[in-house]
């Protein structure tokens, strides 16, 4: 399973505003700086997460992002499940497009579906809070 580059964008800013003092706020900006991504797909990415209620946003001169709850209370398995446009990782997972003449027959779809479950089942173990080693973001490393 491959998590798509908007998941991941959208743990990278967790991440990073975890390591903020409470009540600090960060720029989109400085993020994408700091990561070297688009700022343009930063802005989309924050915006999903302020609609999410992961993330609070304030405009203006001395405005910014932080996380609108503590880092211990953000569970991956729920960032995930909101940034994941679906979990059809074969095409015999999408009902709409599906087309597998062998399907009924296939014992494929099961097992990467027992897969999926499981996969998610780890994830929901931990928050953002865990995926921060140290507390010190020049341990992270994003690849």
């Amino acid at each position: 399973m491959q998590l798509t580059l908007y998941t991941d964008y959208t743990l990278r800013v967790l991440a990073y505003l975890s390591l903020k003092d409470p009540g600090e706020k960060a720029t989109i900006t400085e993020i994408a700086e700091y990561y070297d991504i688009s700022r343009n797909h930063l802005v989309k990415v924050v915006h999903h997460l302020a609609q999410k209620g992961f993330i609070q946003t304030t405009r203006g001169k001395s405005g910014g992002i932080r996380l609108a709850r503590p880092a211990e209370e953000i569970n991956i398995g729920e960032v995930v499940r909101a940034t994941e446009p679906n979990f059809n990782i074969v095409e015999c997972f999408d009902r709409e497009k599906a087309k597998c003449v062998v399907e009924p027959a296939c014992m494929l779809k099961p097992v990467l579906g027992e897969a999926t479950r499981r996969f998610m089942e780890v994830l929901d173990k931990y928050t953002v809070a865990d995926i921060i080693r140290d507390g010190n973001m020049a341990v992270i490393e994003f690849q």
